[in-house]
């Protein structure tokens, strides 16, 4: 993940460290300053003190891991975006129509973030998890939220090897861009050409999130 970096020095260096145990989950300090390029006494001091907030916490073995303050901070976040509570029923629907995995993302910055995900029934599937921020500019997901077109887009292993999606702009009145509804799942289920098979379906759940909204 590209670091985020908003001018305030230790913020960002915090964030730095927030991230590179998001992405790979618990980390030893040795870890921390390889990920981050940070001092092994700066990276350190940001690790303790963020456990000190609870955003992390230490696992039997010493290392940091994602702290569990952050759970209801993301719960909250939730309850803050009534589009993921809106888009619910769609999403649902659009799960049980095609099988496979399906996620609502909306744009932060040059970012994809993950605010609703249902998955699949089938044991290989397709894995997002809420709050997982993606790249923008791969994937079909990211070519919605910036489209130009009412219509669906797809994408064959453009982010992910064996992984193909068909994702659909969620507008609002305006017909400004609020959010993409995406279905993804494996390239031997999904096909070559997943739009054929889902791209109505997407564009369907789309629609039914638009009216949702009002």
């Amino acid at each position: 993940m590209e670091p985020r970096v908003s001018g305030v020095g230790t913020i960002d260096k915090g964030v730095r460290v927030l991230d590179a145990v998001e992405d790979a989950g618990p980390r030893t300090l040795a870890d921390l300053v390889a990920a981050t390029g940070l001092s092994r006494a700066t990276a350190h001091r940001l690790a303790v003190a963020l456990e000190a907030h609870g955003l992390l916490r230490r696992t039997a073995d010493g290392r940091f891991a994602l702290g569990l303050r952050l759970v209801g901070l993301g719960r909250a976040a939730a309850d803050a975006l009534p589009l993921a509570d809106a888009a619910g029923p769609a999403l649902a629907e659009l799960r049980d129509v095609t099988g496979e995995s399906v996620q609502l993302y909306v744009r932060e910055g040059d970012q994809r973030v993950c605010v609703a995900s249902l998955e699949s029934p089938h044991g290989l599937r397709t894995i997002v998890p809420m709050g997982a921020a993606l790249p923008l500019d791969r994937g079909s997901a990211g070519r919605a939220l910036r489209a130009t077109t009412p219509d669906w887009v797809a994408s064959v292993e453009e982010r992910e090897r064996g992984v193909a999606s068909v994702s659909a702009p969620v507008r609002d009145a305006a017909g400004q861009v609020l959010a993409a509804v995406s279905v993804s799942g494996p390239v031997e289920r999904t096909t070559r050409s997943p739009g054929e098979r889902y791209g109505a379906a997407v564009q369907a759940a789309a629609r039914r999130v638009e009216a949702a909204l009002g």
